[in-house]
């Protein structure tokens, strides 16, 4: 077999120079259709949904190899860990519930019904709460953690999709996607209390809390914005590829991940200089991204049905990388359904609202 592409340089540095950005090392064979992934970094577990299927593969991180594929609900999309407790959450769009899954035993512990087409998932280790933005109806489901149990329901923008926790303040982060918002949620009361313009059809968020930066991708600006937690305001805009999805943050080293669903590649940016220092090429319409801090290897899902696995190491001859098959576009200013064969890997629910305007 032919060696794995590497990394391209996009415009690297002095330290990108020293340090070669990471490429793909090996590919991982999971279910239909995946879609969310998340890592446990206690037990160098990876967790990544397969919306099709309805299952969760399991990945042992160390091995790159898939050691269990557990049933959950209709059309898992995300999935969060909380690494304290090592529970996962998993958001199942068709039949409006989360499931939780016990880490260790890999079985479903509960189904915990919230709202209309939940989508993304985010865990506050500290506080044992996990958020769940509610698509179609606006709102975050916060959920006790040790109850499992819907403890508030929080109004926010149109069309919520991602969401994500400062583990360092409490706060919460959610990105709008027909509203161009983000809604800051306190923690503690659970009350929005600013709502941030970004750009269009913003669909990912993460958040360094070492620097309580705040990144979020805009689907249909081809941006990610970078947003000052501290003040709630935009402080830089930057370019990364066509359709942007998924980002992740390594506080290791304060690499900033992005997946391109335009022209399959993953974005690295540089989070001191807010540039991009690379762009790999991965699977067709990635799409999720997770990073393991303890180990800084990268996630990615791929809208088929395999997993990217990121690493400083140049890939090896014999790594199996699948050729892409079919790619149609994102139109702009449109979200669309990944069930229409379009490729894209946006919920249900924003393709609705997109067409409802």
């Amino acid at each position: 077999m032919a060696c794995a592409a590497i990394a391209v340089a996009l415009g690297a540095g002095a330290a990108a120079a020293a340090m070669p950005p990471p490429g793909v090392i090996v590919t991982i064979r999971v279910g239909e259709n995946a879609y969310g992934v998340g890592v446990d970094p206690a037990t160098d577990t990876v967790y990544a949904t397969n919306a099709d299927d309805g299952t969760v593969s399991v990945i042992n991180g160390a091995t790159n190899t898939v050691t269990a594929t557990i049933p959950v609900g209709a059309y898992p999309v995300g999935v969060g860990v909380d690494p304290a407790t090592g529970t996962v959450y998993v958001t199942n769009e068709d039949d409006r519930t989360v499931s939780v899954i016990n880490g260790a035993s890999s079985t479903v512990i509960s189904i915990i019904p919230v709202g209309a087409s939940p989508a993304g998932v985010a865990v506050n280790p500290a506080t044992d709460t996990v958020y769940v933005t509610n698509g179609d109806g606006n709102t975050v489901s916060a959920i006790n953690g040790a109850s499992n149990t819907v403890t508030a329901t929080i109004p926010v923008g149109p069309s919520p999709a991602g969401v994500a926790v400062n583990p360092a303040t409490g706060t919460v982060y959610v990105t709008n996607a027909n509203g161009n918002t983000v809604s800051v949620i306190n923690g503690a009361s659970n009350t929005v209390t600013a709502t941030i313009p970004v750009g269009t059809a913003p669909n990912g968020v993460a958040v360094n809390p070492a620097t309580s930066t705040v990144y979020v991708t805009n689907a249909n600006g081809n941006t990610v914005s970078a947003i000052n937690g501290a003040t709630n305001t935009v402080t830089a805009t930057i370019p990364v590829g066509p359709s942007p999805a998924g980002v992740a943050v390594n506080p290791a080293t304060g690499t900033i991940y992005v997946t391109n669903e335009g022209d399959h590649t993953v974005s690295l940016i540089n989070s001191a200089t807010n540039t991009v220092t690379a762009a790999i090429s991965v699977g067709n319409a990635p799409n999720g991204v997770a990073v393991n801090p303890a180990t800084s290897a990268g996630y990615v899902t791929n809208g088929g049905n395999s997993v990217s696995v990121l690493g400083a190491t140049t890939p090896a001859c014999g790594a199996h990388i699948p050729r892409v098959v079919q790619f149609v576009p994102v139109r702009p200013a449109m979200a669309y359904n990944r069930r229409s064969a379009t490729g894209s890997q946006f919920p249900e629910f924003l393709v609705r609202a997109a067409t409802a305007r």
